[in-house]
């Protein structure tokens, strides 16, 4: 992952050069693109450096937020790079600009090697991490590859609006990931369901546990991308043994950890002294109501 954001740095260089001496907005765009690789290989590789940091009294849940904020932020700053490229598009189509495709070409082609070699050196890893990152490396050497193409056309028939067309596209691209980001990290820091989590399968379960009579005030949310918690109470029978309790407990565990819940609280209740029982999700105002007490 270390090589992979530092070739990937090596292409963005690359493509910035290149569209500064062609003056090609497609190529610009592209290396708009390839900062969505930067920032998602930067991001796989501090979570996996992250995942060994050991959490403490401060932090403890770690330090794994902090790859969510940074890509909220890299989120946000690709979507004004899109808007960016789609002014610049907008006047270049009233006033086309010359490209000089050979540095077009031969920067692209930078890009595409690169990306190929890293993509398909990696493609049989097994860390989601590292394979969402394959994927931003794939796609970008396919935007690389329709920039090459570009870049031959504009060099044998000087149809310069080619390259407008093309950022417009890209920057579509772009802003599609962008959003889908800025989005993601949104849920997580609002502490929403994580995406592909059913709520109402993870109550269901939950339920169907024997010995479990009940349960509510359930919250699941997202510590980090790929790690979910998830905390509730259940009602059982009060003369239960903390050994049978433990039991039931490790069921609830292992039931979850297989709908992609790794981290689980689970309060135990009496039915005879239920805490405000019949409400699947605690509300705002009970949340006052026990600070004020």
């Amino acid at each position: 992952m270390k090589r992979a954001f530092l070739l990937t740095l090596v292409i963005l260089a690359a493509e910035v050069t290149g569209a500064y001496l062609s003056h090609s907005l497609a190529l610009m765009s592209d290396a708009g693109h390839v900062l969505t690789d930067v920032a998602a290989i930067g991001l796989s590789w501090y979570a996996l450096r992250q995942a060994e940091k050991p959490s403490n009294s401060n932090m403890t849940f770690g330090y794994m937020r902090s790859g969510i904020l940074a890509a909220l932020a890299n989120g946000v700053a690709l979507i004004l790079i899109t808007v960016w490229i789609l002014f610049e598009a907008y006047r270049r189509f009233s006033h086309p600009v010359p490209v000089h495709g050979g540095w077009m070409f031969g920067s692209a082609a930078v890009g595409l090697c690169l990306n190929l070699y890293l993509g398909l050196g990696m493609r049989h890893d097994e860390d989601l991490n590292v394979r969402s990152a394959v994927l931003h490396m794939l796609g970008d050497a396919a935007a690389s590859a329709g920039v090459i193409v570009a870049g031959f056309i504009i060099l044998f028939t000087h149809w310069y609006v080619l390259d407008p067309i093309l950022s417009v596209l890209i920057a579509l691209l772009i802003a599609s990931g962008a959003w889908r980001i800025v989005h993601q990290t949104v849920l997580i820091l609002m502490e929403g369901t994580p995406r592909g989590v059913d709520f109402n399968e993870v109550v269901k379960t939950i339920k169907s546990v024997p010995s479990v009579r009940d349960v509510h005030d359930v919250h699941i949310w997202t510590i980090t991308s790929g790690r979910n918690a998830l905390s509730c109470h259940i009602v059982v029978d009060g003369n239960m043994s903390v050994h049978s309790a433990q039991a039931l407990l490790r069921d609830i565990e292992h039931r979850l950890v297989h709908m992609g819940i790794g981290h689980v609280t689970v309060q135990t209740e009496d039915p005879e002294h239920p805490h405000e029982a019949g409400e699947l999700c605690c509300q705002p105002e009970r949340l006052s109501e026990a600070h004020s007490h």
